[in-house]
């Protein structure tokens, strides 16, 4: 017997600022839903508005398969969301922003909170905001997955830019293994 999946769920996750909308803006065919709220509290400086529930697009891969997009909201004190979104995914995308104040530590949050997921889900690992050379730069996301024995792909990525993202998606569904 053959099953055919029609639907597909990928989850993207990580630190606030680090992109989650605005990569699921730029690969999804549907207009984006998201719970973007204006910022009330120190993140304001950072940025305008920030995501309180999730953010949701979809994509139609070759085959005619639903590539359904989930984003977290960022902010820890949001975080009751994290397993209810991330519920049926095959796949996780974490995304972190190399120029905030102290982005492996940010890593490690969200590492930490799916440790539980890391096992049995493909993951891949996007920084973000490589290009203004002021984070730690790549070196330093290898050596602390070293430390912590993991083996996860890891990429810099532009989340505005089409090309990066499906490269991500496309090293998940090669870590999908079929049964």
């Amino acid at each position: 017997m053959r099953i055919i999946v029609k639907e597909i769920k990928l989850v993207f996750t990580g630190s606030m600022g680090a992109g989650k909308t605005t990569a699921i803006s730029t690969i999804s065919e549907i207009p984006v839903v998201n719970t973007d709220v204006r910022t009330t509290d120190k993140a304001r400086l950072r940025k305008e508005t920030t995501t309180v529930a999730l953010d949701y697009g979809e994509l139609t891969l070759d085959g005619g398969q639903k590539l359904k997009l989930y984003g977290t909201p960022g902010q820890q004190r949001f975080e009751y969301m994290w397993p209810i979104i991330i519920k049926g995914a095959l796949g996780l995308i974490i995304l972190v922003d190399d120029a905030a104040d102290d982005p492996v530590a940010d890593l490690a949050i969200y590492i930490k909170f799916f440790k539980s997921y890391l096992e049995d889900m493909p993951t891949v690992i996007g920084i973000t905001r490589t290009d203004l050379k002021q984070g730690p730069g790549m070196p330093a996301y290898y050596d602390y997955l070293q430390n912590q024995d993991l083996q996860l792909p890891i990429f810099p990525v532009d989340p505005r830019q089409r090309e990066h993202l499906i490269m991500i998606i496309q090293t998940l569904a090669a870590m999908v293994e079929v049964v």
